[in-house]
């Protein structure tokens, strides 16, 4: 909480949807996950560029056609008609509620008598769908010819639902056996990765394997790893984060006290 607390001040900034806008009342909440997402560790060490190198914009770089920013319906758009990637087979969809929410929707279920614990998740559940509160957090994609996986994060509806987080992995890393044929294999597996990543987003512009919009570890940056890769934007969640903390204090329903 302290740590949420401390990204209040990037609320400033956060313009968004209101929280309270309505879903779509015949959309279909059953056929998707509906569970709490773990909060992001956006603890974030010191960045800075390499000596010489100049800033890349991130914002601009993409991860199968997935771009920071993008609101939930445009990815889902992208991924419409088929394609390289298909949605996984089992809760490709999964739908959040913002913790600082979920205690408002409960405190006012329990003001209205209900305490039986599937009656009281019916209730916070119905509450959030009509209040725009209940939000798809993640989208996570599969390349069956590959085993290639992209997983997709997104912000609340208070900030417009849109991604802040992408995290790409392949098998370049997975080692069949341990004599010498599958180490050359291995290493060229790894060499063709890494000539394909250079080749869409140039040379890394921190270390050999971080590319950053400035030294502010707030900003868009990308990272490779062996076999993943990840976009990722923490001053956008913590934003969204700070956000949802404030307007959920702002809307908590207390009793009408007089004094």
């Amino acid at each position: 909480m302290i740590k949420r607390f401390g990204f209040l001040l990037l609320a400033i900034c956060a313009f968004g949807a209101n929280a309270f806008a309505a879903i779509d009342d015949d959309f279909d909440f059953d056929n998707f996950a509906i569970e709490e997402s773990e909060d992001a560790d956006i603890t974030t060490d010191a960045i800075s560029l390499n000596p010489g190198a100049m800033p890349a914009n991130v914002s601009n770089f993409d991860i199968a056609g997935i771009m920071l920013g993008m609101t939930f319906d445009d990815v889902m758009t992208i991924f419409a008609d088929g394609g390289l990637y298909a949605p996984r087979q089992n809760n490709a969809v999964v739908y959040t509620i913002s913790p600082d929410w979920r205690y408002n929707l409960d405190y006012e279920c329990t003001q209205q008598g209900i305490f039986v614990p599937d009656q009281l998740e019916q209730c916070i559940r119905t509450l959030a769908k009509n209040r725009g509160l209940m939000y798809a957090s993640e989208y996570h994609l599969v390349r069956e010819l590959t085993g290639e996986t992209i997983d997709v994060y997104f912000t609340s509806n208070t900030t417009n639902n849109v991604v802040w987080r992408v995290e790409y992995n392949n098998d370049v890393d997975d080692v069949d056996g341990d004599n010498e044929k599958f180490e050359d294999q291995r290493q060229k597996k790894i060499l063709s990765f890494w000539a394909g990543v250079l080749d869409k987003y140039g040379t890394p512009n921190s270390g050999s394997d971080k590319w950053l919009s400035s030294n502010n570890a707030y900003d868009p940056m990308m990272k490779a790893y062996y076999g993943a890769l990840e976009l990722i934007d923490n001053g956008r969640y913590a934003a969204d984060s700070a956000q949802n903390v404030t307007d959920a204090r702002v809307n908590f329903p207390a009793k009408p006290y007089a004094f």
